[in-house]
């Protein structure tokens, strides 16, 4: 296996990759077209980078909605603890299960990493613009998570 996976760039339309709804149902990239999506991916629920990110998101979530835009977060956690992060964060946007990983290595968002000095394969913090086509309009990779929305709602003019 490749230590990162290979990545999307604009222009792309990713192949159909299934997750896992809050409800347990499966829910596919195609199901999200028809309108433009922030799609997330982050490492893990309650650590604090994916936390800042999720409330920032969170925080903005009415002008990125006004701009047009729908936001779904994704991770590897399980259903029960991504029902529990919604919760506690109250976060008002979608989460999404990626258990296996599959959709973040058909994505591009797993990889090599570096946390503490020491080099990692894991799910890497990516965002991806879709248009209601599910047409990439761009893919970030390795995002910073502090001031990550500003600078997206920036670049949306949201």
């Amino acid at each position: 296996m490749a230590a990162t996976s290979p990545r999307l760039v604009p222009g792309d339309v990713p192949g159909n990759v299934e997750f896992v709804g809050l409800d347990g149902g499966a829910v596919t990239l195609e199901s999200l077209r028809g309108r433009a999506t922030v799609l997330y991916f982050y490492p893990a629920a309650f650590t604090p980078g994916c936390t800042t990110e999720a409330c920032d998101f969170r925080d903005n979530l009415a002008s990125l909605s006004a701009a047009g835009y729908e936001v779904v977060g994704v991770s590897g956690d399980d259903v029960a603890t991504l029902k529990r992060f919604s919760e506690e964060e109250s976060l008002g946007f979608a989460l999404l299960s990626d258990p296996g990983h599959e959709a973040a290595r058909a994505l591009g968002a797993w990889g090599e990493k570096v946390i503490a000095g020491e080099t990692k394969i894991g799910a890497l913090r990516s965002t991806f613009v879709l248009d209601a086509d599910g047409r990439v309009l761009s893919a970030e990779y390795n995002v910073d998570p502090n001031g990550h929305v500003a600078r997206l709602r920036e670049s949306l003019g949201a």
